[in-house]
């Protein structure tokens, strides 16, 4: 008789014991909503969905590990408790590897001894890492809780684009693998060039039946690119090299070890800050033990460690990979490369820590409730969970899988978090042009025709009208599908496929789309108004 692992098909890894009940909407009804709401994704009332797959920022099924610790939320004011088990679970996460404190149980086992609390949690003093302690977090801040990873997005760029702008004669470039949309919107609007480079084999045809036994990490860096743009540009108009794990503009690839180690030994040899944009850290680590020679038999723990031994800071989205429903942070290595460079005239960390405070509220909430500072330091403990990790990652696949084998047009092989639709092939054989956003008339059909929400990450999105044919190159014509972790069934993903099917019959009735209002917003994609133009 087989084993469990050898059926063919994944262990169940979870049971849903609520279930929300979705409402009976009509197409009519729906209709109606868009256009009342300018056709814009983000307008378009939630209850009024059968599946929602706009993001999984924030939106996935906590744990009931997370529930636990969430009624241990702390609303004092200033240095609550769950403040301090965050910046431990931070270290646990990305600094020790198979070897954590988890000083989160001290709480939620409600420990009485004060004497241990004040010596193992409250008043312990850490230098060196991504989160110093005690008196250091005070004199040599390097922390930063904010809400959500846009906000660490905008600490990080309106903090150090003033120091850049004191040599007013560069012109100042951030490199990345793939810049997502909040990211490269708070680099632009702080007066610098983001720069994208893909990985070379980004968009080449991948065989479904492949994807469980091999990964060519499309989410990669172009390290060539990468040289060339340092060369042609300058060291000095470099501030920092950013690298997204996983590559969510990239259709959600990962990146690999070799990838991570090869852009350190660049950014080594320039003098320049190595940054991790890890929304998705876990995902990516996940990829790297399945696929990466050598890391078969690490643990994801043992396998972020190294992932971040490589890089002088990051910023990150809590929101993301399943971790919380709230959440954000920027961190950097204490005295590091960053810090070095960044604190000529006064110390990085006490700007930042100032502008967090103006901004977001005191440094120990960041503008979070203190019950979702408890849940977050508990999803980083689930997060590092292979079953966990793995649920996801299949039913993606399978999703892909499906679309695939109907001839949709889908980038392979899937991410972790997310199907994304090519659809410059998918509107092959159409009149459609980039410029007429078909994606978005896409989004709009889909959602009209059966209550399905995508979002357009393409031509709209990243402002094709509004680039030079050179800044064109770093723009993809894709559509997400991302997938909330814990929240849809195989079911959910069936009747997607059908639908997603059925306008891929139908694809010469998807309506072109103009911009109707506020085509010149920065992030217009959250925003804007829209028309479509359907055919007479």
């Amino acid at each position: 008789m087989k084993s469990q692992d050898e059926l063919g098909v994944p262990v169940p890894a979870n049971k849903p014991l609520v279930v929300r009940t979705i409402k009976k909407v009509t197409k009519e009804q729906r209709e109606y909503v868009l256009e009342k709401t300018e056709y814009n994704m983000f307008s378009f009332p939630a209850d009024l969905t059968f599946v929602d797959f706009l993001s999984d920022s924030g939106s996935g099924t906590m744990t009931d590990y997370q529930w636990a610790a969430l009624f241990h939320g702390d609303e004092s004011y200033a240095r609550n408790k769950g403040y301090y088990v965050l910046l431990e679970a931070v270290r646990d996460t990305f600094e020790r590897g198979d070897n954590p404190k988890r000083s989160i149980d001290l709480i939620l086992s409600g420990e009485t001894n004060v004497k241990k609390l004040i010596d193992e949690l409250y008043i312990t003093s850490y230098e060196g890492g991504f989160v110093n302690g005690g008196i250091h977090q005070l004199t040599r801040p390097n922390a930063f809780i904010v809400p959500q990873g846009r906000c660490a997005e905008h600490l990080l760029f309106s903090t150090i684009a003033p120091l850049l702008k004191e040599n007013k004669n560069i012109t100042y470039y951030i490199p990345n693998n793939g810049h997502f949309d909040t990211t490269e919107a708070n680099i632009v609007a702080n007066g610098i060039k983001a720069i994208n480079l893909f990985s070379a084999n980004l968009m080449e045809d991948f065989p479904y039946d492949e994807m469980d036994k091999r990964n060519p990490f499309k989410g990669n860096m172009d390290l060539e690119g990468l040289e060339d743009l340092i060369q042609d540009k300058s060291v000095e108009s470099i501030p920092l090299i950013y690298v997204t794990i996983t590559n969510n503009t990239a259709a959600g690839q990962p990146v690999s070890m070799k990838n991570i180690k090869s852009v350190h030994k660049i950014a080594k040899k320039y003098n320049l800050p190595f940054f991790f944009d890890a929304c998705r850290f876990s995902e990516n680590a996940n990829f790297i033990k399945e696929f990466e020679e050598g890391y078969k038999n690490r643990s994801i723990q043992s396998i972020v460690q190294e992932m971040f031994s490589y890089v002088d800071g990051f910023t990150i989205s809590f929101k993301k990979d399943g971790l919380a429903n709230m959440g954000g942070g920027l961190f950097f290595r204490d005295k590091g490369l960053f810090h070095k460079k960044f604190s000529i005239n006064g110390d990085i960390g006490i700007r930042l820590k100032e502008r967090q405070i103006l901004t977001f509220g005191n440094d120990s909430y960041g503008g979070m409730s203190g019950r979702d500072i408890m849940a977050l330091a508990a999803g980083l403990y689930e997060v590092i969970k292979q079953p966990y990790l793995n649920e996801r990652k299949n039913q993606v696949r399978e999703f892909a899988r499906k679309l695939a084998k109907n001839g949709i047009p889908v980038i392979l092989p899937a991410g972790g978090h997310a199907v994304y639709l090519n659809m410059d092939k998918f509107f092959e054989g159409t009149d459609m042009k980039i410029e007429d956003f078909g994606g978005v008339g896409f989004t709009i059909e889909l959602l009209k025709h059966f209550g399905i929400r995508a979002v357009e990450l393409g031509p709209f999105a990243f402002e094709w009208d509004k680039k030079t044919p050179e800044q064109r190159k770093g723009i993809l014509n894709l559509v997400r599908f991302a997938m909330p972790r814990n929240v849809y069934s195989a079911s959910h993903i069936d009747y997607a496929v059908a639908a997603i099917t059925e306008l891929y019959h139908n694809k010469e009735k998807i309506p072109k789309v103009r911009i109707s209002r506020g085509a010149e917003l920065r992030l217009r994609h959250f925003q804007t108004g829209l028309q479509p133009i359907y055919k007479s």
